[in-house]
């Protein structure tokens, strides 16, 4: 028989893998960071009406939809063939949606220095409202791209024209807007409300009012420009996610704690001995998302004489044949749905904001123009509109 005293405490020592009060703690910090995480973002799905969202694969193209089409005029004399009406939906490719890895580690010096419970409350609620804002930052970026743009010389008009314009060109999609969402800059609100007190609600980082300027909802943010109104029906946002569950994760030793309800997000907690720092992994795809990018009014504010035109850097070097020239601009387009366009004439072309530029010809940013040496090329960035944002102008190179 065994003398329990020769062989020491060791007798007493926990099974290994047995599942502790440490371990507890740590799956409880991972199911409140995921819970926390799936609550504020089903908030603002249910304030725009979206009841579920959309699982992609990892990798998935997002596309934006373009209804292209005009209708053709009924008035006709008795017994002529009445013109049909034809309109094609166009697809673009405007980003993917795919898993993203993100770190970030709380030290023993911390936790040493402000508790355990301060130190990760701390950095988790950080860590949580920096990962919201990656998803708000690219749907903003989708926002701002919207081609059902405008001008208006008072801020309340331009709401209103917003929100009349994507209704507007819903009716024309033959689709009803089930509501319209606004987005306004903060200084702007209170710039027009003045003193009045006012009760916003927050969800997901998104502080809003409901039934406001005839929205159903209207959020205020610094993130849209000062004297710029956004807006889109409710039925044209979406929300997609890639599953951070995914099974082929766990088979491959990284498991994640996931909300079973949502599934938005997966976070993991492990201690790192060789740096001494509690480790945290999040891993996520999320979209909010826009499905069409010519129902998202961008309305500017303030006289049109008043607006400023930007200015393009652009350079002219002789091309690879005869009467051609090779241009560069160092700026790139402020919206995928803008474009180049040009005039070749034998002196600089005088152009201002908003101008209709239509009939100049198009260039694609990459192509030759034929032109003559000495000859000046004005080059525009338009809107979808056709109307001038940016303006610059070379005297032309050619070759020879």
């Amino acid at each position: 028989m065994h003398d329990i005293r020769k062989l020491g405490l060791q007798v007493f020592t926990a099974p290994d893998g047995m599942t502790g009060e440490a371990q507890i703690q740590v799956r409880a910090r991972e199911i409140d960071f995921v819970t926390s995480f799936g609550k504020n973002l089903q908030a603002l799905l249910d304030v725009i009406g979206i009841t579920r969202m959309i699982k992609k694969e990892n990798g998935s193209a997002l596309k934006t939809k373009t209804v292209k089409g005009e209708l053709k005029s009924g008035d006709v004399g008795e017994g002529e063939e009445i013109p049909m009406s034809q309109y094609k939906v166009e697809e673009t490719v405007f980003d993917t949606i795919k898993i993203e890895k993100y770190r970030k580690g709380v030290s023993l010096e911390a936790i040493a220095e402000k508790g355990y419970e301060a130190a990760v409350q701390d950095t988790d609620e950080e860590f949580k409202s920096d990962l919201q804002n990656v998803v708000t930052s690219k749907f903003y970026t989708q926002l701002k791209a919207g081609s059902l743009t405008g001008h208006e010389t008072a801020w309340q008009m331009a709401v209103a024209m917003a929100i009349g314009k994507v209704v507007a060109k819903f009716q024309e999609m033959k689709r009803t807007a089930t509501g319209v969402a606004v987005w306004v800059n903060t200084l702007d609100v209170y710039k027009y409300l003045g003193a009045a007190d006012i009760t916003l609600q927050t969800a997901f980082g998104f502080k809003y009012m409901t039934d406001f300027l005839g929205a159903d909802v209207v959020f205020i943010t610094s993130e849209i420009p000062q004297n710029v109104v956004v807006a889109t029906p409710l039925n044209n946002l979406a929300a997609y996610y890639v599953d951070p569950g995914d099974s082929e994760f766990a088979r491959a030793g990284l498991a994640f704690t996931t909300d079973a309800e949502t599934g938005f997000i997966g976070f993991h907690t492990e201690g790192t001995y060789g740096r001494m720092i509690s480790d945290n992994f999040a891993i996520m795809g999320l979209r909010l998302f826009c499905e069409y990018l010519d129902a998202i009014a961008y309305i500017s504010v303030g006289s049109s004489d008043t607006q400023t035109l930007g200015t393009l850097d652009v350079t002219s070097e002789a091309g690879s044949g005869t009467g051609l020239t090779k241009l560069s601009v160092k700026e790139q387009l402020m919206s995928p749905r803008n474009s180049w366009k040009y005039k070749d004439a034998a002196s600089a072309t005088n152009v201002t904001c908003g101008m209709d530029v239509k009939n100049w010809s198009k260039w694609d940013g990459v192509s030759e123009i034929a032109s003559t040496a000495t000859h000046h090329i004005t080059l525009v960035e338009c809107d979808q509109n056709y109307k001038a944002v940016r303006s610059g102008d070379v005297v032309v190179s050619v070759g020879e």
